[in-house]
């Protein structure tokens, strides 16, 4: 079942090794079926250089449960499946623990819009999910994950920044697909490489205007937006 999913799902896996944002085996990507019912995701734990369409994990979104596949899913699956429950625009998810993404991360730290590559991708600060508490991690710790990056996202619009830092831990991006949530972790680990370096020169550096913020991301994704070649017509 849902053999092209895993197919992209696999291919999307295989795109974050090329990326750059894989070290050995840290790192996941899922997508969700067209009818919301089940996700195909990463196995837990397998060598990037050995997956496989065949691997992939299909998990209903529903309860939980593996419905095909010899493999276990990956150990963030609990997080993936919040997340799809919570945001209907959301069909692709991937977690890494790329490096400067992460340095954000364990730093505890958001990731404010320094400049216009920023505001490309996201509609302001990438936020810090709170750190969970002993008895959150020792119950249950892969879902509540999932609902302290919810919490951070009340009030928030996940599609406008569709990327998190969960503190201590490492990010989670998200799209309308599996690819577009990868090319969403590339952009968060691009912005955050370029935010280190620009602390670096200035460290009392702020954020940027927020009239150059909106210019830059309305032009790409706002209901005027002009940037590429548009749709065929």
């Amino acid at each position: 079942m849902l053999e092209t999913l895993k197919e992209q799902v696999c291919q999307a896996n295989l795109d974050l090794v090329s990326a750059g944002l894989v070290t050995l085996t840290w790192g996941n990507v899922s997508g969700l079926s067209d009818d919301r019912r089940h996700v195909v995701i990463k196995p837990s734990g397998v060598a990037y250089d050995a997956m496989r369409p065949e691997h992939m994990v299909v998990v209903d979104l529903k309860s939980g449960e593996r419905v095909e596949g010899d493999l276990k899913p990956s150990s963030d699956t609990a997080t993936h499946l919040l997340l799809y429950r919570a945001w209907p625009g959301v069909g692709g998810i991937t977690h890494t623990h790329s490096p400067k993404a992460t340095a954000f991360a364990q730093a505890r730290r958001e990731l404010p819009c320094y400049g216009t590559t920023h505001a490309d991708h996201f509609s302001g600060t990438v936020p810090v999910a709170r750190a969970l508490t002993q008895e959150e991690i020792e119950t249950a710790y892969e879902a509540n994950t999932g609902h302290v990056i919810l919490e951070r996202f009340e009030g928030l619009d996940p599609i406008a920044i569709p990327a998190v830092l969960v503190a201590s831990h490492a990010p989670f991006a998200w799209g309308k697909s599996a690819a577009e949530s990868v090319k969403n972790a590339i952009a968060l680990e691009a912005c955050a490489a370029m935010a280190i370096d620009s602390l670096t020169l200035s460290p009392s550096l702020g954020p940027v205007e927020d009239y150059l913020l909106q210019k830059h991301y309305n032009r790409k994704h706002g209901p005027g937006a002009y940037y590429g070649q548009g749709k065929p017509h």
